[in-house]
């Protein structure tokens, strides 16, 4: 997996407040990838051992920020993502419903 080749994905849609959202953290070519950190505007926000997709639910627009993901690939290597800006807009229509 080549420096640039860890990346954060996040759903391409709009996000609002109530929804839940789930960020991948992958490796071009389905290397494996363990021990990934999520962060938020460069701190950590939280680690898995296994697994490398974490998912944020209720969003709230507090978890509005730059993500970015860091992982141990294929037995030989800390990788980090490039960041991806992740907005949550205002409130679900069915969150008050």
């Amino acid at each position: 997996c080549p420096p640039d080749w860890l990346v954060l994905q996040v759903p391409a849609r709009a996000l609002l407040e109530g929804d839940t959202v789930t960020l991948r953290c992958r490796c071009w070519g389905d290397m494996s990838v363990r021990s990934v950190s999520f962060y938020r505007d460069r701190k950590e926000f939280a680690t898995l051992h296994y697994g490398t997709e974490l998912s944020l639910s209720p969003l709230r627009q507090p978890h509005s920020g730059h993500f970015h993901c860091r992982g141990w690939v294929e037995n030989w290597a800390w990788r980090e993502s490039a960041q991806v800006k992740v907005t949550v807009y205002g409130e679900h229509p069915t969150a008050t419903t």
